[in-house]
């Protein structure tokens, strides 16, 4: 039962990325031919973050699809870290997406141009549907991973700057102002650099083998050293095998011989505590914190 359910939600996942692959694009060629024929800074620094995302939901639904492969005698993890290298990659696009939106506005400061704010504004609009849909596609499985969280985020923010494209819209037509296209154009380039410098974080980290942010070392530690049948523990760590799952090897110096089912029972309370789903646990009886070696936790 639980694997068809599984089956299903893998389904639903997946077409799920099917559709908000091909909307946005779609949106996005729609978006930046408007965005130039209407002399729409706004407009076309929107396509190319828009552009971004849809990039990065194609290499998000690749990195589930490989993060699915059974483990091989050479990747005996199987493939789950493309998650980690897809979020990494995704950086890299949305910092030339801005490097290139950063350019051409930086072009036409200064230059008299006239911009046509009934199609920004109409073009905008549509945007925050497409992406408030997008979103909403992916809203009940961003509980179940980091990656399709990030998904999420992101299009609930290119919906909030396709309002802010149809306000910088609004104002132009009734002030005539211009140049509040390239201030709207700069704001946006804001809120990528702001995204990207917390997605870089988190990739980096993740790539690094840091503790993920959703798992709190220091209450695992407490956990272990708790447990009745342990006198310490050390030589824990915790590292991300992808977005969705993570992985501990700790030795626990134990007061009672134990058996496997004492380990058994901790990787369960592991996995239903913390969401680690791969514990290593070795077992050392009749040695206490004093005898563990220097780089004793």
């Amino acid at each position: 039962m639980e694997h068809n359910h599984s089956n299903m939600r893998g389904k639903n996942l997946g077409n799920a990325f099917k559709i908000g692959i091909a909307l946005n694009l779609l949106f996005v060629i729609i978006e930046a031919t408007f965005g130039y024929l209407s002399n729409s800074m706004a407009l076309i620094a929107d396509a190319g973050h828009n552009l971004s995302d849809v990039m990065a939901l194609a290499f998000s639904w690749i990195a589930v699809i490989l993060s699915g492969r059974r483990p091989t005698l050479k990747f005996t993890y199987g493939l789950r870290r493309a998650t980690i290298l897809t979020a990494l990659l995704n950086t890299i696009l949305l910092l030339v997406a801005v490097a290139f939106i950063v350019w051409e506005t930086i072009e036409r400061i200064g230059k008299p141009i006239e911009i046509k704010s009934e199609s920004v504004i109409i073009v905008a609009s549509i945007g925050i549907l497409v992406n408030a849909f997008t979103a909403w596609l992916f809203m009940k499985d961003k509980k179940h991973d980091l990656n399709i969280r990030s998904a999420f985020v992101h299009f609930v923010a290119d919906a909030l700057v396709s309002l802010g494209v149809v306000i910088a819209g609004v104002i132009m037509i009734f002030t005539n102002i211009v140049w509040i296209d390239i201030v709207a154009s700069f704001i946006i380039i804001a809120v990528i650099l702001y995204s990207t410098y917390h997605l870089l974080i988190d990739s980096v980290n993740l790539a690094l083998d840091a503790v993920p942010e959703n798992i709190n070392i220091d209450v695992v530690r407490r956990f272990l050293e708790n447990l009745p049948e342990v006198n310490s523990i050390h030589d824990l760590h915790i590292w991300a095998l992808s977005t969705t799952d993570a992985a501990l090897t700790v030795h626990l110096s134990t007061n009672i011989h134990t058996d496997i089912g004492f380990i058994i029972s901790v990787q369960k309370e592991l996995h239903e505590r913390f969401k680690i789903g791969h514990a290593t646990i070795q077992v050392e009886y009749g040695n206490d914190k004093s005898d563990c070696r220097s780089n004793c936790k």
